[in-house]
């Protein structure tokens, strides 16, 4: 398959405006290169469309010209891709070793118990979704957790876990 062609598959899938980001992705690595940039543009998908679809696996293949295996391979292996739709909070909470012997297994069950949902569920509202996740590099910390994959939240007691999800529900209320 010719690289035009290629790309006229991937505009298929993607907008005008995430290939472009996808460009100003691979214009960072040489030609040969191109691969180097999955990470970024299976981000720029997650940022656009919400999570990484199988599907959207197959147009970034297409547009880096690369086995669909080998992206799946990436989105599967980093627990910041969403393999399926989300709550508009997703909630990762460390449950490695050190963690659980400061109290994760703990905080991971008081999320649960406080959004009525099961470990790797969403809500019935669409609002959270709540999942396990392995180290975050902060064991001197925990329990910690990583709120949308960017806001990590340390020492968290049950008060401070309840606050958290408190003050979100009443962010999700407040315009934009």
């Amino acid at each position: 398959m010719n690289t035009a062609h290629m790309q006229t598959i991937a505009a298929q899938t993607f907008s005008a405006d995430v290939q472009a980001r996808f460009d100003r992705e691979l214009a960072k690595y040489p030609a040969d290169q191109k691969q180097s940039a999955v990470i970024a543009c299976l981000s720029i998908v997650q940022q656009t469309q919400g999570h990484v679809s199988p599907e959207s696996e197959k147009g970034v293949a297409l547009y880096l010209g690369m086995p669909v295996m080998a992206v799946h391979e990436v989105s599967t292996f980093y627990n910041m891709f969403n393999l399926k739709a989300v709550g508009r909070y997703k909630i990762n909470v460390c449950t490695n070793l050190p963690c659980q012997l400061r109290g994760g297994q703990k905080a991971l069950h008081h999320l649960c118990d406080k959004l009525q949902v099961e470990v790797g569920a969403t809500t019935a509202d669409g609002m959270f979704t709540l999942q396990p996740a392995e180290c975050m590099g902060a064991c001197a910390d925990a329990p910690v957790l990583l709120v949308n994959d960017r806001s990590m939240c340390s020492y968290m007691s049950d008060d401070k876990l309840d606050q958290l999800i408190d003050g979100l529900r009443l962010a999700a209320k407040e315009p934009s």
